[in-house]
């Protein structure tokens, strides 16, 4: 199949020309910037990301969006980040053990991505990824962070709108944390909301902002039992209706985000490409002993 076969295919909603087109950017990004070309940046869909710490139940509360937003009549899309497994370099964590219940759906669309080494919670194709989905017709994209930390806040360029999702036990953290995590969110959720300590979770968030230039929601949710999801979709949807009505500063910060996120995904893999190849000949040159390892490695750095 040619790329304009894949990107006619893909634009009429086929799962199974989407899924070709993913893999093609996460394998084979020459061959994906052609299909992306033929695609084009149609940005009718609002993605969301959701980021936060490791263990705060990003992914469960994707599954309760998922369903809130099915519930609206709503395509959704889903993009969860995993870390790369050392051996094989794929997702450690996939779409096949999450989120399951929605698999049977055909207006959800769910793919795990390995970050492979990327850094900021992303994977180096979630660009275009987006685009992709966006181009199959979805209305909606979750995209899920892997766990990250107060400096890994990527998702901030590329989402319409960033959830940050944390949970009881980390407000000590919130206390001194006046950077990263704490400046990129447009909705803070405290996620396990029947664990002790989440009025003061509630509390700690809510100082770090008294004062400040912004004062985004924070809610208290838990998505084990589904409370407080309605109002977590109520925040969501006063963006998202922003977004609708043609908000520019949204919809350039995202493509902003996207140009910066393609620029250097090509640039690492021109780098990789460049690097690997060097060190094939100084390989050969140390195994002729024309070169002592430690020289060698002293002219790849």
């Amino acid at each position: 199949m040619d790329l304009r076969q894949l990107a006619s295919l893909i634009r009429k909603g086929d799962r199974v020309a989407l899924a070709k087109g993913i893999t093609m950017a996460e394998n084979d990004p020459g061959r994906a910037s052609g299909l992306l070309r033929r695609i084009g940046v149609p940005g009718n869909a609002f993605v969301v990301g959701i980021t936060g710490p490791p263990g705060t139940g990003k992914s469960s509360l994707v599954d309760r969006l998922i369903e809130a937003y099915r519930r609206e009549g709503l395509r959704v899309g889903v993009i969860a980040v995993d870390p790369s497994s050392p051996i094989t370099g794929g997702a450690l964590l996939g779409d096949r053990i999450r989120m399951t219940g929605h698999a049977g759906d055909r207006r959800v669309f769910i793919r795990s991505m390995a970050s492979r080494g990327w850094s900021g919670g992303l994977s180096r194709a979630t660009s275009q990824v987006i685009r992709l989905m966006d181009a199959a017709g979805f209305d909606l994209i979750l995209l899920e962070t892997v766990g990250i930390g107060q400096s890994d806040i990527e998702v901030v360029g590329v989402a319409h709108a960033v959830m940050v999702v944390l949970m009881p036990g980390l407000g000590d953290d919130i206390q001194v944390s006046k950077a990263g995590l704490m400046e990129i969110g447009d909705v803070y959720v405290v996620n396990k909301s029947d664990l002790e300590g989440a009025d003061n979770m509630v509390v700690s968030l809510l100082s770090v902002f008294r004062g400040g230039v912004r004062s985004p929601p924070v809610l208290k949710v838990s998505a084990l039992s589904g409370e407080g999801v309605d109002k977590l979709v109520d925040a969501l949807d006063s963006i998202r209706s922003r977004f609708s009505s043609g908000n520019l500063e949204l919809r350039l910060r995202s493509i902003k985000g996207m140009i910066v996120e393609t620029a250097r995904g090509a640039a690492m893999q021109k780098l990789a490409e460049a690097t690997d190849a060097k060190a094939e000949r100084l390989a050969k040159q140390v195994l002729g002993a024309e070169l002592t390892l430690e020289d060698a490695a002293a002219q790849l750095a």
